[in-house]
């Protein structure tokens, strides 16, 4: 009986360990032989921190203008004449553009400037002839007025001395006295005409004149200006971009007759953020990319508008291209790309691989000795879409974990794979244009661990044995 017992305890303890051993790995617990469940292992790609060149690109889309253009428009309403130019045309500063129909002015003009012959010569014979005559027979009358008084005053005592002498009667007396004064009254005004003519009459006839004759060539000058408006002229150098009317057609005052545009000088206009333009100033090099052109052609940010666009709330930014090519038109929509600030020596890591943590603060992730990911603050420099500059919190050469770090804990164990095909080569590509600092370390690609580096060494660790019953 004893030994039936302990043959069925044996029976039950064998069939309670096969259970465990075919349960274990589904179970959390129960089973005295379980093995605590393994920590996740997150499987990542590394590449060092290097040192080379940066730069902060901003790229927008804008749109090609020429840096001069006018809109030629007649000031006055005619009919076109003939036109000297066709679409394509290049042009001169000056240049005779177009002919409105003129008979009508060109006889003001003449009109006019009969006039102006006209008062010209009242004026020439007032100062010359007229003004001269008056005040010579004024100067006469005065002489003459004075000679005749002096006269009469002679009389006048002589007779009044007789009179008291008793020589003559009274009325010969009073007869004198009458001519007397009616002599020294004719010498007074004769003396006030000629000071008059003298001070203020010559002034006065001068200015008569002088009006007379700006007033004809006001009129004279205005038929002409109205002539030369029914010649159209190119205002600047350039190309004539459109022609919207033909000879006979009826041109109106203030409409557009013909376009010119300077296209050896283009420049691209685009509109960028704030945050953006701050780091922009004029004189920085920029380059503009054309659909179906491989090299893009260089240029130079020429103006970076002082006021905000109230309609969008960003600022315009011109970019100047260098030596316009053929290909590049007015009117075009292209990529520009402005380089807002360079680093030459610089501590360099892909973009992708700085992220930010719960307080805002940026952070690579190393790849350590563990095998585990750790959480490394860092000061960011210049940043673009392809590389950031590490400012402060890590060297030349750390192991960063360049793929599958987004929102890895710190302490996580880490698998470091190998790069596929195409991203080792964008890789070697990345480190020939970054690399030409200080050399790095490279991830070894024999195994999944990292070559040691200065102060940093270790042994590769030996491969774990597999656990019984989880082969």
């Amino acid at each position: 009986m004893k030994l039936t017992r302990n043959y069925l305890s044996q029976v039950a303890r064998n069939s309670m360990a096969l259970v465990c051993a075919a349960l274990g790995p589904f179970m959390l617990g129960g089973c005295g032989t379980a093995e605590k469940e393994k920590e996740p292992v997150v499987s990542v790609q590394i590449g060092p921190a290097q040192r080379g060149p940066i730069a902060q690109l901003i790229l927008a889309e804008a749109v090609v203008y020429p840096l001069e253009q006018a809109t030629v428009a007649p000031k006055i309403t005619s009919t076109v004449k003939h036109f000297l130019v066709q679409r394509g045309s290049p042009v001169k500063k000056g240049q005779l553009l177009a002919e409105l129909e003129n008979k009508d002015l060109e006889a003001a003009v003449h009109a006019s400037k009969g006039e102006f012959e006209q008062a010209d010569a009242s004026y020439k014979t007032t100062v010359g002839a007229s003004l001269p005559q008056q005040i010579q027979k004024a100067e006469l009358d005065a002489v003459a007025a004075k000679s005749a008084f002096d006269a009469q005053q002679k009389v006048y005592d002589s007779r009044k001395e007789l009179f008291q002498q008793g020589a003559i009667p009274r009325r010969d007396l009073d007869l004198a006295e009458v001519a007397f004064l009616q002599a020294r009254s004719q010498n007074e005004q004769a003396q006030k005409q000629l000071a008059d003519l003298q001070r203020l009459g010559k002034e006065e006839a001068l200015r008569a004149a002088q009006g007379s004759r700006l007033s004809a060539e006001g009129h004279m000058l205005g038929a002409e200006a109205q002539l030369s408006y029914s010649r159209i002229r190119s205002p600047i150098d350039g190309v004539v971009t459109d022609r919207p009317l033909y000879e006979g057609d009826l041109a109106t005052a203030n409409q557009p007759l013909l376009t010119v545009m300077n296209t050896s000088r283009l420049i691209a206009k685009a509109h960028i953020a704030q945050s953006q333009a701050a780091v922009l100033k004029a004189g920085s090099p920029a380059q503009l990319k054309l659909p179906g052109l491989d090299d893009p052609i260089k240029g130079r940010v020429s103006l970076v508008s002082p006021a905000l666009d109230p309609g969008s709330t960003t600022i315009e930014v011109w970019v100047e291209a260098s030596r316009p090519e053929s290909a590049l038109k007015p009117g075009m929509t292209v990529e520009v790309s402005m380089t807002a600030k360079t680093a030459k020596d610089a501590i360099v890591v892909p973009t992708a691989a700085v992220f930010k943590n719960s307080e805002g603060a940026d952070y690579v992730l190393l790849a350590g000795t563990d095998e585990k990911a750790h959480q490394k603050t860092v000061q960011l420099g210049i940043r673009n879409s392809d590389l950031t500059q590490i400012a402060s919190g890590i060297n030349p050469g750390d192991p960063v974990i360049t793929t599958g770090g987004y929102a890895v804990p710190d302490g996580t164990q880490i698998k470091i794979e190998k790069p596929g095909a195409d991203e080792k080569e964008a890789a070697d590509k990345e480190e020939k244009d970054a690399g030409k600092g200080e050399p790095v370390d490279k991830t070894d690609k024999s195994s999944n661990s990292v070559k040691p580096t200065k102060g940093n060494e270790r042994e590769v660790p030996p491969k774990k044995a597999p656990v019984k019953g989880k082969e």
